[in-house]
C-alpha cells in the first residue's frame, strides 16, 4: 500500500517562500498605511458632509461631488498600492517620466487651457480636467532628491546646478499660469531638501532672500496677490467673506460640533468642499475632529521622517523626507488659511478636499513614501546603491 503525503499550500503571506505580495506585506510600514487609510476615509465622510450644498447651489445632483470623490479614490488606491511595490531605482525612473509628462502638460495648459479667474491651470484631455502642476510636485521632489544624493556621492557631478535648473524651470511655468500658492510650496520644499542635503547656510539664506524678493515682486506686479495680502493685513480693505465664514464655522462648532449635516457655513461657502472643508469639519464635528486630523497629518510626516533617517541610502532618505515635507506643508497651508493665519490661497487638504488631480497625485506621492520607507535588507540597499552609482541615474 503506497504512502501519500499531502503538500500543504503556501499562504500568500508566508515568510519562508516569499511572493511579491508577501514581501510587500512584511516590509511595508503598516502604521503609516493605516494613517493614510484613515485620512482617505475621513475625506469620504467630510465630502458627504460638505459637498451637497455646493452641488445644489450650482444646479447639480446633490451627491455629484461626493460620487466623484469616491470614484477618484478607486484609481488613487491602485496608484498608491502599485507605486508602493516599486524599488528606489524604479521610483527614480517613474518620477523622471511623470515629471517630463507633467511639464509638457503644463506647457500645453498655458497654450490651450481655459482661463478661469485670470489663471490657466487646467487642461481637458478625453473629457477629464487635469491640473498637471499637481503631478509635477511629487515627481519634482524625487528628481531633486536624487540630484542632491548624487552630489554627496559624486562631488564632480554638477548635480546641485541641475537641481537649481529644474527648480527654476518648474517655478517659471507655475508663475506663468499663474499659481503662486504652488510656487511657494515648491520653493519651500526644495529649500528644505537643500538644507537636509547639507548645503551651506549661506546658500540657504541667499535662496530664501531670492524667494522673499520674488514674493515682494508679485505683490507689486500682480493685482490679485496684492489684494489677498492687503485683505489679510487689513480685512476692511476688501471682500473677506470666505475666510470670515470659515472662522465663524470654528466658533459655531466648538469642541464637539453641531452634528453631521447641521453646519451652516457650507450653505454659503462656494469652496466648502475643497479649500474650506476643514472649516466644515470644525462646524459639524468639532475641534476634536480637527485635532485628530492634525494628529494624523503630523503622524504621517513624523513617521516618514523617522523611517527616512533610519535609511542608509541617501536617495531614499532625501526623497522620503522631501515627500513628507511636501505632504505636511500642503496640509499646513490649507489649515492655516482656514484659521486666517496666512493670506487666502487655494490649496487642497490632502485626501480630504475634493479634487481628482489632487487626490491621484497625492496617492502617487504617498505611494512613493511607502515604497521608500519599506524595511529592505541591507544587502539589497547596498546593491541598489552600487548600481545607482554605476549607472548614474538609473
Amino acid at each position: 500500500m503506497g504512502v501519500t503525503s499531502a503538500i500543504p499550500e503556501t499562504p500568500m503571506l508566508a515568510r519562508d517562500q516569499p511572493t511579491p505580495f508577501s514581501d510587500w506585506w512584511w516590509t511595508i510600514d503598516k502604521l503609516l498605511l493605516v494613517a493614510i487609510g484613515a485620512l482617505m476615509l475621513g475625506g469620504v465622510i467630510l465630502s458627504l458632509a460638505a459637498s451637497p450644498p455646493v452641488a445644489t447651489r450650482i444646479g447639480l445632483d446633490p451627491f455629484h461631488f461626493f460620487s466623484r470623490h469616491v470614484l477618484f479614490l478607486l484609481p488613487s488606491l491602485i496608484v498608491l498600492i502599485g507605486v508602493s511595490f516599486l524599488s528606489p531605482r524604479q521610483i527614480r525612473r517613474l518620477a523622471l517620466l511623470v515629471f517630463v509628462v507633467s511639464i509638457l502638460l503644463i506647457v500645453a495648459t498655458l497654450v490651450f487651457g481655459a482661463e478661469v479667474k485670470g489663471s490657466r491651470r487646467w487642461i481637458t484631455l478625453l473629457g477629464v480636467n487635469i491640473q498637471a502642476s499637481e503631478s509635477a510636485k511629487p515627481a519634482f521632489v524625487v528628481m531633486a532628491a536624487w540630484l542632491f544624493a548624487e552630489s554627496t556621492r559624486r562631488p564632480e557631478m554638477p548635480a546641485t546646478s541641475m537641481a537649481i535648473a529644474l527648480l527654476l524651470m518648474l517655478v517659471a511655468l507655475l508663475v506663468m499660469e499663474p499659481d503662486f500658492g504652488q510656487t511657494v510650496l515648491v520653493l519651500m520644499v526644495w529649500g528644505a531638501l537643500f538644507f537636509i542635503a547639507g548645503m551651506r547656510m549661506v546658500w540657504v539664506a541667499g535662496l530664501a532672500g531670492l524667494a522673499m524678493a520674488g514674493l515682494f515682486g508679485a505683490y507689486l506686479l500682480v493685482p490679485h496677490v496684492a489684494g489677498r495680502i492687503r485683505r489679510f493685513l487689513n480685512p476692511s480693505s476688501g471682500d473677506t467673506f470666505q475666510v470670515d465664514m470659515a472662522m465663524e464655522a470654528f466658533w459655531n462648532g466648538g469642541w464637539f460640533g453641531l452634528g453631521p449635516g447641521e453646519g451652516v457655513a457650507k450653505r454659503s461657502l462656494p469652496d466648502s468642499h475643497t479649500d474650506f472643508v476643514f472649516a466644515v469639519a470644525a462646524e459639524e464635528f468639532g475641534i476634536i475632529l480637527c485635532l485628530a486630523l492634525v494628529a494624523l497629518f503630523a503622524f504621517v510626516v513624523i513617521r516618514t521622517l523617522m523611517r527616512a533617517y533610519a535609511s542608509e541610502d541617501m536617495f531614499a532618505r532625501f526623497a522620503a523626507s522631501g515627500l513628507a515635507i511636501l505632504f505636511g506643508m500642503q496640509a499646513a497651508i490649507n489649515m492655516a488659511v482656514n484659521l486666517q493665519l496666512i493670506p487666502a490661497k487655494g490649496m487642497t487638504l490632502p485626501f480630504i478636499s475634493y479634487g481628482g488631480s489632487s487626490i491621484i497625485s497625492l496617492a502617487y506621492g504617498v505611494g512613493m513614501i511607502l515604497a521608500l520607507t519599506r524595511q529592505r535588507p541591507r544587502t539589497e540597499m547596498e546593491s541598489m546603491n552600487d548600481s545607482g552609482v554605476a549607472r548614474g541615474y538609473a
